[in-house]
This record gives C-alpha cells, sequence and structure tokens, in this order.
C-alpha cells in the first residue's frame, strides 16, 4: 500500500511538523542558529498560507497565497541544500534527506497548481 499523503495541506503540516524537530537537533553554533530560525519561518509557513488560501477570496487572492508558499518552500530548499554543502547536518541524516526530498516535491506541486489556476483563469 502507498502511504503517499494526498492531502496537500497535511503534507505541508507534516513538512513543518519535521522542520520543527529537526530543528531542534541543530547545533547551538552561531550557524546553527541563524539557519535553523530561517528554517523554522520558512518550512512552517507554506502550511498556514496554503490554509488561508483554502478560503481564498477570489483565484486572484488564491495565487497571491499560494505564491508566497512558494516562495517559502524555495527558501526551505536553499536553506537545507546549504545545511547539507556545508556540513551543518550530516549529508546521512536521514531527517535531513528526506526534508530535501519533501521539500522539492512540495515546490513542484505547488508551483503546478499555481500554474493550473492561472491558465484556467484565462480560458
Amino acid at each position: 500500500m502507498d502511504d503517499r499523503i494526498y492531502d496537500l495541506e497535511e503534507r505541508l503540516t507534516v513538512f513543518a511538523a519535521r522542520v520543527v524537530v529537526f530543528v531542534d537537533r541543530m547545533p547551538s553554533s552561531p550557524a546553527g542558529r541563524y539557519y535553523g530560525g530561517q528554517l523554522l519561518r520558512s518550512g512552517g509557513s507554506p502550511a498556514m498560507h496554503y490554509g488561508e488560501a483554502q478560503g481564498a477570496e477570489s483565484d486572484k487572492d488564491f495565487i497571491h497565497k499560494c505564491g508566497i508558499a512558494l516562495k517559502e518552500l524555495k527558501e526551505s530548499t536553499v536553506n537545507l541544500r546549504v545545511q547539507l554543502l556545508s556540513g551543518l547536518m550530516p549529508k546521512t541524516d536521514a531527517d535531513l534527506v528526506w526534508l530535501i526530498q519533501e521539500c522539492n516535491e512540495l515546490v513542484k506541486i505547488v508551483g503546478k497548481i499555481i500554474s493550473n489556476k492561472k491558465r484556467k483563469g484565462r480560458s
């Protein structure tokens, strides 16, 4: 059986929760505090912005809120890659590997949702 979560809001929420657990394990060095704090903000906000988008007042509002979620996911991707490349967190860390993979998938999904909504609006 496939254990993947297809509810996007749930996936974003699980991603945010796993970011919290991951950041709590990061080193308390200046770099760890900096990148950890940034990741908490950028990794947690997409779930909330997507949740807001579900109550959007228009297609334009929906696209805007999803666009913010997408920007935050892209920021999280870069943050995680910096951690990987710098060795801040070991590249063998299973949570780091999962977060990078999930974040990349979420960027594609949210980007496609925005693209589809824009295309639908032009039809």
